[in-house]
């Protein structure tokens, strides 16, 4: 299979679960991709897709400012501009209702497939169940994600507002400016994202899986089936394939007979070894798209959206402008000594991840496009792909997500 990441990885041992050899093919190594800066929160809460009615009227403001929660780079605008058209028509409301029920129903329990996987891997303290909190500096923004609540609750989705005396409780550290905003008891963070794909990855090796740091350059394909992926250490022979290759994936699935409107979401970072501030749990800004994270090596500050391909060099003001925002939500925060990164989202028009059987390959599978949700569903994803190669009904109907949907 090619991917190493968290989803990939998640892939391996479910597979090898079913006694299947597996091998991991990736450029990378071992969570050195998205999973190693991600925001590090398993968000069961997320329900809603990121393009949500109203986003129309700000794309003029997303290509206006760079700098911005959710940003286009002008430049890549022409090569973007089908899959930002699927992306708004997403937004729709009868859209956004269908899309929040795919999502819920693939959240729902997922952080019950870590569980086997990381027992076996000796990780299981490494993963907390503190909740989060959605914190507002703007009572219009405040009130204007209300009906937000009110989807996610319909849903399922266990959420309290709390009022700004009651959040500064649960977190000293929050700014006085604060409207307001939402707790989510049942949301749970990794305490260090990359060293747990790392440490998944190892298990993986013990049980005898094996990782190969190769580049899966093409597929070759006999009598409808794919046989080996082309390296440039030549062909790895398989039986099966798996791409799971994040945000690399859309050439191998178009090779794989599934081509897939797939791009990339570009996310920045601080991580901060020294903050001055102490936080019990992660806290998101929707203002600024911005979460932070407690994370035992310092606190992060990841998130915001650059749509801007996966050629273009980072833009480092988009990670120290984190620096600024995050000094508006705790005044006592400290920056010195940051360390920033930028990696690649593999993002879905319609916020769903691919997730089924080539229409073409039977042999071949697809899971890559999670989005924001990698991590949450990357036990999630593994379980699924282990039934679909094992021919077992899957926990969850996979049709909204099946690759031949656009």
């Amino acid at each position: 299979m090619v991917g190493a990441g968290i989803v990939g990885v998640c892939c391996g041992l479910w597979l090898q679960r079913d006694g299947h050899q597996v091998t991991l093919l990736d450029r990378q190594g071992p969570g050195e991709g998205a999973s190693f800066g991600n925001a590090s929160i398993f968000a069961t809460e997320s329900v809603l897709p990121v393009a949500m009615p109203g986003i129309v009227g700000r794309v003029p403001r997303m290509l206006a400012d760079p700098l911005g929660p959710l940003a286009i780079r002008w430049g890549y605008l022409p090569r973007l501009a089908p899959w930002l058209l699927r992306f708004l028509a997403a937004s729709r409301t009868s859209r956004v209702e269908a899309i929040s029920e795919a999502l819920a129903a693939l959240l729902d329990g997922c952080l019950d497939d870590y569980e086997p996987l990381l027992a076996e891997a000796g990780l299981a303290d490494t993963v907390v169940r503190r909740g989060w909190i959605g914190a507002h500096l703007d009572p219009a923004k405040l009130a204007g994600a209300r009906p937000s609540v009110a989807l996610q609750r319909a849903h399922g989705v266990e959420v309290e507002e709390l009022g700004a005396a009651a959040l500064r409780q649960l977190e000293p550290a929050l700014s006085r400016a604060l409207a307001g905003g939402f707790y989510y008891p049942e949301v749970a963070h990794s305490l260090d994202p990359y060293a747990m794909v790392v440490g998944l990855a190892r298990r993986f090796v013990e049980d005898g899986g094996e990782i190969a740091r190769v580049e899966a350059r093409g597929l070759a394909v006999e009598e409808g089936r794919v046989v080996a992926v082309r390296t440039a250490a030549g062909d790895r022979r398989c039986d099966a394939l798996v791409v799971a290759a994040g945000a690399w994936s859309r050439g191998l699935a178009a090779q794989a007979g599934a081509p897939v409107p797939l791009d990339t979401e570009r996310g920045y970072h601080l991580t901060i070894p020294e903050p001055g501030v102490t936080l019990n749990r992660p806290i998101y800004s929707t203002e600024f798209g911005m979460a932070c994270t407690p994370l035992a090596t310092g606190l992060r500050l990841g998130g915001t959206v650059e749509l801007g391909g996966l050629e273009a060099p980072p833009d480092w003001r988009r990670a120290e402008v984190l620096a600024a925002r995050g000094r508006k939500l705790f005044p006592g925060l400290s920056v010195e000594g940051a360390s920033r990164w930028m990696g690649f989202r593999p993002s879905m028009p319609d916020s769903l991840p691919v997730i089924g059987a080539s229409p073409k390959l039977p042999n071949a599978f697809l899971a890559f496009g999670h989005g924001h949700l990698g991590l949450t569903l990357g036990a999630r994803t593994g379980r699924l792909v282990a039934d679909l190669v094992a021919g077992r009904r899957p926990v969850v109907d996979l049709t909204p997500y099946r690759p031949g949907r656009f």
